[in-house]
This record gives C-alpha cells, sequence and structure tokens, in this order.
C-alpha cells in the first residue's frame, strides 16, 4: 500500500471554528434569549473549561463557582414570579446544551437544582410554599436536590415506592433510602417522594438537610459524573411538619409532571455532551498531524466527523421542536420520553466516535474527550433508561401497554 506523501503547501486561508450548531438553531432565539444563552456559553469556556478537568479527577465539586453561577441569573429560568427570571422552556434547553458542552456534570447540578428541585416546588408546591422556598432557590442562596431513586427502586419508582411517609397529626415521619441523589451531600433541602401508608399513594415532601433522621453518604468510586456529588440519603423516624408536605403532590402523576419536564432537559443535555466531544474532536483533527498532514485530511476521519455532526444537528432539530411543544403547552409523555430516548442513542455513539477519532489520545482526560464518553453514560440512564422510555412512546403509538 502506497504511503500518503507530505503536504507540499502550507494552509492558505484560516480553518474553520469547530462548531456544532450547523444548521444555526441558536439564531431562532430573540436577541435577548440569544444574550443569555451566549453569557452562559462564556461563563462556561472562562470559568469551567480550565479547571473541570482537576475536579473531575478529584471527585469534587468546585463549589467557588455557585456564586458565579447565581451572577448568571439562570437559576429557576423558565418560571415566572418568585424571583425566577421567566423565560422560555426552549431557552432552558439551549442553556443545558451550552453547560453540557463543556461539563455535564456542572449541567446535572443545574438540572437537578433548577428542574428536579424547584420545579417540584414550582409545580406542585402550595402559594406559601413558593414564596418561601423559591426565591432563595432562584438566587442559589439554597441548593435543592431530588430524592425518588431508591436502592432497590429505580424504574419502577411509579409502581411502589418503597420509602413510607406515616401521618401523626400535623407531622409526617419518613422512613426508607434514596440513592444516587446528586448535590444530596452539600444541599439545604431535598424534595422527598415517599408512599403515604393511609391510603398506599406516592406524596412530596420538602426535606431540610439538617433535619432529625436525615442522614447522607457520599457515593464513592463512581465512573461518570464525578463532579457531582451524588448521596445514599438514609431517612430513620425523619419528621417532617405538615406544612412541608408538597400541598399539590397527592400521587405518582403528580411526580410524573416534574419528570415530564425535566426529561426533556436532559435531552438538550445530551445534545451538549454530544456537541462537546465533536468540537473536541473536529479541533483535534485539524492540528493532529500524520504521514505529513493534518489527520482531518484523511476521508475516514471526515466520515467519523459527518456523522457525528449528522447525529448533533438532527438532535438539535429534534429538541427545539419538542421546546416549542412544551411552551405551547402541547408536549405530552411521549414526546419527552422519544427526545430523551433518541438523543442520549445519538450521544452515545457521538461521543465513541469522538473517542475513536483521537485514537490513544482519547483516554487522557486533558484532551476532554474521555470525561464526555464517561459521562455520557450517566445521561443515558438517568431520567428514564432507554427501555423505559421506548415503553412510554410504544403504548402512545400502539394503545397498548407493555409494562409488567
Amino acid at each position: 500500500m502506497a504511503i500518503p506523501q507530505p503536504i507540499t503547501k502550507t494552509q492558505s486561508k484560516p480553518l474553520p471554528e469547530a462548531n456544532g450548531d450547523f444548521y444555526l438553531v441558536a439564531k431562532t432565539l430573540n436577541n435577548e434569549d440569544n444574550e443569555i444563552r451566549l453569557k452562559v456559553r462564556a461563563f462556561m469556556e472562562t470559568e469551567v473549561q480550565p479547571i473541570i478537568n482537576d475536579f473531575w479527577e478529584r471527585d469534587e465539586f468546585p463549589f467557588d463557582l455557585v456564586p458565579k453561577v447565581a451572577a448568571l441569573g439562570i437559576a429557576g429560568l423558565p418560571y415566572q414570579g418568585y424571583g425566577c427570571p421567566g423565560r422560555s422552556t426552549t431557552l432552558m434547553g439551549f442553556v443545558m446544551m451550552e453547560m453540557a458542552r463543556v461539563d455535564a456534570s456542572i449541567s446535572t447540578f443545574f438540572g437537578v437544582h433548577t428542574g428536579l428541585a424547584m420545579g417540584s416546588i414550582y409545580l406542585c408546591g402550595s402559594e406559601a410554599q413558593k414564596q418561601k422556598w423559591l426565591p432563595e432557590m432562584a438566587a442559589l442562596s439554597k441548593i435543592g436536590c431530588f430524592g425518588l431513586t431508591e436502592p432497590e427502586v429505580g424504574s419502577g419508582a411509579s409502581g411502589g415506592l418503597l420509602t413510607t411517609a406515616t401521618r401523626d397529626g400535623d407531622t409526617w415521619i419518613l422512613n426508607g433510602q434514596k440513592k444516587w441523589i446528586g448535590n444530596a451531600t452539600w444541599a439545604d433541602l431535598t424534595i422527598i417522594w415517599a408512599r403515604d401508608l393511609g391510603d398506599d399513594q406516592v406524596k412530596g415532601f420538602i426535606v431540610e438537610n439538617r433535619s432529625p433522621g436525615f442522614h447522607v453518604e457520599k457515593i464513592q468510586h463512581k465512573m461518570a459524573l464525578r463532579v457531582v456529588q451524588n448521596g445514599l440519603i438514609t431517612l430513620t423516624d425523619c419528621k417532617v411538619d405538615e406544612s412541608n408536605r408538597l400541598a399539590n403532590a397527592n400521587s405518582f402523576a403528580d411526580t410524573a409532571r416534574v419528570l415530564r419536564m425535566t426529561r426533556a432537559g436532559v435531552a438538550w443535555e445530551s445534545v451538549g455532551c454530544a456537541t462537546g466531544a465533536y468540537e473536541h474532536a473536529l479541533r483535534y483533527a485539524q492540528t493532529r498531524l500524520q504521514f505529513g498532514r493534518p489527520i482531518g485530511r484523511f476521508q475516514l476521519v471526515q466520515d467519523l466527523l459527518f456523522k457525528m455532526l449528522g447525529n448533533i444537528t438532527s438532535t438539535q432539530a429534534l429538541c427545539l421542536r419538542l421546546s416549542q411543544l412544551q411552551d405551547q403547552n402541547l408536549m405530552c409523555d411521549e414526546h419527552a420520553s422519544l427526545a430523551k430516548g433518541v438523543c442520549t442513542i445519538r450521544m452515545r455513539e457521538t461521543v465513541g466516535w469522538a473517542r475513536e477519532l483521537l485514537g490513544a489520545n482519547g483516554i487522557l482526560l486533558d484532551r476532554h474527550v474521555g470525561r464526555f464518553v464517561a459521562d455520557a453514560e450517566a445521561l443515558y440512564s438517568y431520567e428514564g433508561t432507554r427501555e423505559m422510555n421506548a415503553l412510554i412512546v410504544g403504548k402512545a403509538i400502539t394503545g397498548f401497554s407493555a409494562f409488567v
């Protein structure tokens, strides 16, 4: 086989910038929303990118970033009132994508706080509960997390949580465990979902993390989202006042309202994760020399980049339409599930191709792509596995439930 000859002339014009927005989807935003998106992008590139590998390797969270995130004014982004910005869920999707484009751990921290914790109070809380908690959470002076998944109950949460709630006058007594709870080791409050022994229905509770009977143990030895501080929560006769029971959370259907909203955000996150890996791979292809020329000149490398960009562009369009449906109050469970399932599948393919393009350098943390590959595994599983989302969509399109 002939050995490729070195190039004989230099590049005559600047190379294109690595840009995953091939179809210019950001131009669908109005000027004010786009300024917010660009502000988040600049923050992620200047404040997070330089430090994140070190924190990822040490399995620690960069707490100094929290006041800087607060200064962006984006916590509680899609909510009206209570100190929240009151912007569109479409903009929220773009923000999640921009965060995950640099680091999926930071986007997960933000999604848990803004989407799951604040969203539970916003959708299911009383007016008094919203007034009490949301302004401080919007300012990030109080950090929230979301306790649904259990050590023995993941996908089956709708069918029987093992964590129980027993009412005693104006007090509820919670017992059980919650696992994989992001932000749990340092948050101020946790939304705990538990089965009421009185009526066998799932109810939500705002539990302050320093309450007696509330204990958190950090989950160690993770291979993904290492910056996120996941906890195993143990509730032992933990007492919660009736005023902290989410007033409008009376069954798992109310829990599902929160998950429907945040599942769309995870779809956007997965697009961001894929985009970050692609852009690092593209820059590498433009500068890595083999046989005397950049590897970006070779057909097989361009084919990998083509497939990555195709995945990113198609899932961007899918997420954009999903958020438009959400803003128009037309989004159903199956819409969010299709996007989450498809986008995470395509993300997994894309980060794998990026790692392939980098060869052995793809496993080095300082090249970033390996971190995207590892973090993609967590995004692939949380907020509903591919199989569960497939069954939600399957029920909608066939009229038959395949759930056992």
